[in-house]
């Protein structure tokens, strides 16, 4: 789903919590309405299961029209506040909540880890990067401004920038506090209400992200959480006061969810999957190529959207790097993510980890050779046994047209393809339904700039991948979504524009 690689001085901040724990206080009442959490009024529930042990961490109610309609009620009362303060005073309050998060990091990033799986210190990474881009968007927020045009005899024209109004925001449970600040932060900097509803795979941060948006003065109303499934979603994303929606996920709900917006003829924003090439010429430094190659493959267990999971080498050089990689790949550790020395921890569930399985298992039918891994993994820590685990897989003599290849697998699962010309690796990285990223290593700079004008998507890297700045928009071509997130243009996506035209002398008409 989402792009998101830490800096350098992030990746080995480890963090030593004691136990497994908790607070209640986190795992009850998973909705958040009017600035304080609630349960929901359905009768129908959904498990949350910790992907590490396989054990259910609580319950949440499943959101029905009611639910959905209180937020909503709940989120247009907060917006005419809201929307009247200046965009530096929202401004303000957004710096205040990316101090909060910042403070409260180690308790989120807990919560995130037990939610979805992934590493401790990964986890911690995410929750940085997500107070950045509230601290981003909160800089923005005062700067929002219209165009001036002076025109004929006196007379001028003006724009204003202004808020939709209630957007839905919809989340993806790969990198759960993540999704809802990227959605959250451009919608209140420009002014709107947000209800967003997380995955239910990975639904406790975003209540966490509302009570610290409460507490920093965000008034109530402005966020509220609604738990629930896809028929959820549904609701939310066709209720008649909701004026946008921003999702993040697979290619078919997010199809299904601009199916049910159209009815409204509502703006969307579509951040969804990907099969990104990843190209390393003879020419590049292979050392550095090898630590993209894994840097494009196995964050949060390869459940990335980004991740350049094709990674088409030249032939003169492919012998040498699959050595290195497969070196380093079979020193990474799998295991209890809340152990920081744990590289890859638990993906999401038992199916996800049987389908990542069966595609290695495909591929293997298919004439291609498993380097390393693809295998479920059962750590030697017996409260683990019943946890969803993938050892990373390194995969060579893969061809374009095998199902591993062509498809989104979601898991930690490398394919090496071997090229020999910039035109067919060109070709054959843009033969995809996907556009969502793509990176190339090379020393050549000429060859590294012409190369990328010739890419089919939307987030492209140089001698590097998986680098996400909230100063830089991210998001896809083609079935990979539509619309940006982060970056000064996501304003523009949270906003619209009106014109006034003032006529200074008498109006001339023929009738």
């Amino acid at each position: 789903m989402l792009a998101v690689c830490h800096s350098r001085s992030v990746f080995r901040s480890y963090l030593q919590f004691s136990g497994r724990g908790l607070s209640t206080a986190i795992l009850e009442k998973l909705n958040y309405v009017w600035g304080s959490r609630t349960d929901s009024v359905s009768s129908h529930k959904f498990d949350v299961i910790e992907p590490a042990t396989g054990k259910t961490l609580t319950t949440g109610g499943v959101s029905n029209e009611e639910d959905v309609a209180k937020a909503v009620s709940a989120a247009l009362k907060g917006h005419r506040e809201w929307s009247q303060r200046s965009g530096a005073e929202r401004g303000r309050v957004l710096q205040t909540a990316a101090r909060l998060i910042e403070q409260r990091a180690d308790e989120i990033a807990k919560v995130e880890t037990r939610d979805c799986g992934k590493p401790i210190w990964e986890a911690k990474g995410d929750i940085q990067l997500s107070a950045e881009c509230v601290d981003f968007f909160a800089g923005l927020a005062g700067s929002l401004h219209g165009d001036y045009f002076q025109l004929a005899a006196g007379s001028f024209a003006y724009t204003r920038r202004e808020p939709l109004g209630v957007c839905a925001g919809i989340g993806a449970w790969n990198y759960p506090f993540q999704t809802a600040c990227w959605k959250m932060a451009p919608a209140l900097a420009c002014g709107n209400a947000m209800v967003y509803k997380p995955s239910p795979l990975a639904p406790m941060s975003a209540v966490i992200l509302g009570e610290i948006l409460t507490e920093a003065g965000v008034p109530p109303g402005v966020f509220n959480v609604v738990q629930g499934d896809g028929e959820t979603g549904t609701i939310l994303a066709s209720h008649p006061d909701v004026a946008k929606v921003s999702f993040t996920g697979s290619v078919a709900t997010g199809k299904k969810v601009m199916e049910t917006a159209s009815g409204g003829a509502k703006p969307v924003t579509l951040e969804l999957g990907g099969k990104s090439p990843l190209i390393v010429f003879e020419d590049a430094d292979i050392d550095n190529a090898v630590s993209g190659a894994l840097m494009a493959n196995y964050p949060t267990q390869g459940e990335c959207c980004s991740n350049g999971t094709r990674v088409f080498v030249h032939n003169r050089v492919k012998s040498l790097f699959l050595d290195k990689v497969v070196a380093r790949v079979k020193s990474l550790k799998v295991g209890d993510p809340l152990l920081p020395e744990t590289h890859l921890g638990a993906v999401i569930s038992a199916d996800h980890r049987d389908k990542i399985v069966s595609y290695v298992d495909s591929a293997r039918k298919e004439g291609a050779t498993i380097l390393w891994g693809g295998d479920a993994f059962v750590p030697s820590d017996s409260g683990l046994s019943g946890g969803f685990y993938v050892s990373p897989c390194v995969i060579d003599e893969c061809m374009d047209g095998m199902k591993a290849v062509r498809e989104e697998i979601f898991g930690p699962v490398m394919c090496v393809l071997e090229f020999e010309s910039e035109e067919e690796v060109l070709s054959r990285a843009n033969n995809t339904e996907f556009g969502l990223a793509a990176g190339v290593f090379t020393k050549d700079v000429q060859r590294a700039h012409r190369v990328i004008a010739g890419l089919q998507a939307g987030m492209c890297w140089v001698n590097t991948y998986n680098m996400q700045p909230p100063q830089i928009p991210f998001g896809g071509y083609k079935q990979s979504g539509f619309g940006r997130e982060n970056g000064e243009v996501a304003l523009t996506y949270y906003s619209q524009l009106k014109t006034v035209y003032v006529e200074m002398g008498d109006v001339q008409s023929p009738y």
